[in-house]
């Protein structure tokens, strides 16, 4: 057969290592909970790491541990590059980090976006990324300002309704 059609390395030894997670060029701003959120995810994977160092010899855990590792390197940089933002010490009369925006657009509800760090994102729960365009649109605009939202979907204009400043919220 081949060697190319083989992904044993041509040495004979094991085969290559999971690719790293990328780790992102722009600095890594994180909330006070979204430091406790690393740490907590930290501690999880060294819990689950510790588990399966425990299994010993077995095939899965092995590679499991693989990925386990992998993702704790990533965790770990993130924290130890984690640069924390108090949302209070935020100026409260405009869009920045931490903040909680509450915008309207013609035709639908209002709705509430938190402007967080990277690894905090998760739109479901209405959190967006500092480097998003959303973000992007919205930093720096005060309460009656409009901003345009550019999305690969279409422009879309928001009006920027309330602007507030959790003191800490929850992870």
């Amino acid at each position: 057969m081949s060697r190319a059609f083989v992904k044993e390395p041509d040495d004979g030894g094991p085969p290559d290592a999971l690719p790293e997670r990328p780790i992102s060029e722009h600095p890594n701003y994180v909330t006070p909970a979204g430091r406790r959120q690393l740490e907590q995810e930290a501690a999880d994977l060294q819990e689950r790491r510790m588990a399966l160092l425990e299994r010993g010899d077995d095939a899965v855990a092995e590679n499991e541990l693989l990925h386990v590792d992998r993702d704790l390197r990533y965790v770990s940089a993130r924290l130890e590059s984690a640069i924390v933002v108090d949302p209070a010490a935020q100026p409260h009369d405009e869009v920045a980090f931490g903040a909680a925006v509450t915008v309207a657009q013609a035709g639908a509800d209002d709705r509430t976006f938190i402007i967080v760090g990277e690894d905090e994102a998760d739109l479901a729960s209405g959190k967006v990324s500092y480097v998003s365009p959303l973000a992007d649109a919205l930093l720096g605009a005060a309460v009656g300002d409009r901003v345009t939202w550019r999305r690969p979907a279409g422009d879309l204009e928001l009006r920027v309704v309330a602007i507030e400043y959790a003191e800490d919220e929850p992870a």
